[in-house]
């Protein structure tokens, strides 16, 4: 069966092939004129589909988007590349994805390799405050924008953690509880950083001691995951038994202070109350179901695109750290002037189900 062409579709529309292309273009605002119409209507009459083979080629590049995550079997970067590759289809990309783990020297070589294999662009989920791989991307000018952390420097597409942290802490203290512990994550990250943030600003808006807090065991720093929050949910019940609540700055470390209460003789939320971090679909459906700040994957994955494509593009360009601050008196590299970073945030939403309860 003879493939339907763009020169079919535009025959069939009556227009010209180019003014075709322009209508079918996923990149390019969508037009409303009635011809656009005729043309979309021809498109999808005919069975036309787009060779992105040949519209990479004809554009020089390859219509694909890298995305570096830590780890597939973490529900939240499953979740983000999830909805990255749902983003990247509606404008015509195909994302592909790479795992690096927690540790600097493989998220480079996972970089190299996804830029061995020509992506117009990278998505990295796998930010550490102060790292040296961004500082890299940008001195090269590789396209890339960071998704869910970021280092403040690179264009980033992030949740407002400290508002998410402040949201969880002022649940529990609406509860009555004061006795709050917080499970914020590795300590290298701007999610854990802001999370703690906010805990520490709605303490200290209730009047609230803040001061020491690492010093008297309400915070403990881990990596994100379920084996991670059950040995210091562990370690914190032991020694600060009198705890009657935990924000665990994820649901996987929330998880992990479940079991680690379950262990210790502890009912949820008759004894201790459970806040969790980014609303997996697990959390709903626990057998008592997990309170927690929900993030909009959807809307980050969209924003992060959004950066990406305009540096692809050539609307915007990555500046160095170095020159960041001197943005509109440097004059121009190349073709492109040099802009400030930009950062998209999207607001949390707090989910409160049976893991959280008055205090008695």
């Amino acid at each position: 069966m003879k493939s339907v062409t763009l020169r079919d579709v535009a025959a069939a529309a009556g227009v010209s092939v180019s003014t075709a292309s322009r209508v079918l273009d996923d990149r390019l605002p969508v037009s409303r004129t009635a011809t656009a119409g005729r043309v979309r209507e021809a498109a999808e009459r005919l069975g036309y589909r787009k060779d992105a083979a040949a519209s990479a080629l004809r554009r020089g590049d390859t219509g694909t988007v890298g995305v570096l995550v830590p780890r597939l079997s973490d529900t939240v970067m499953a979740l983000l590349f999830e909805a990255l590759s749902r983003q990247a289809a509606d404008r015509g990309l195909f994302a592909l994805v790479s795992v690096c783990g927690d540790e600097a020297a493989d998220e480079r070589r996972a970089i190299d390799a996804l830029l061995a294999r020509r992506v117009d662009g990278l998505v990295l989920a796998a930010a550490r405050l102060g790292g040296e791989v961004p500082v890299g991307l940008r001195a090269s000018g590789v396209p890339h924008v960071l998704a869910v952390r970021t280092d403040g420097l690179s264009p980033s597409a992030v949740c407002d953690d400290e508002l998410g942290g402040y949201l969880a802490t002022r649940h529990l203290l609406d509860l009555g509880h004061r006795r709050i512990a917080i499970l914020p994550g590795p300590d290298f990250t701007s999610t854990a950083m802001q999370r703690l943030a906010g805990y520490r600003r709605a303490l200290a808006e209730a009047g609230v001691a803040t001061g020491g807090e690492e010093a008297s065991g309400l915070v403990r720093h881990s990596l994100f995951s379920t084996h991670a929050g059950r040995e210091a949910a562990a370690a914190l019940l032991a020694d600060r038994p009198g705890i009657t609540a935990v924000f665990a700055a994820n649901d996987q470390l929330a998880l992990g202070t479940l079991a680690a209460a379950q262990d210790a003789g502890r009912r949820v939320p008759e004894d201790l109350s459970v806040v969790g971090y980014n609303d997996t679909p697990l959390a709903a459906e626990l057998r008592t179901p997990l309170t927690s700040v929900r993030v909009p994957f959807e809307r980050i994955a969209s924003d992060a695109l959004d950066l990406l494509t305009a540096q692809i593009q050539g609307r915007a360009a990555v500046v160095p750290s170095e020159a960041a601050g001197a943005a509109g008196q440097a004059g121009t590299t190349g073709a492109l002037t040099p802009v400030p970073p930009v950062t998209r945030v999207s607001e949390p939403t707090l989910i409160p189900r049976r893991s959280t309860a008055p205090l008695r």
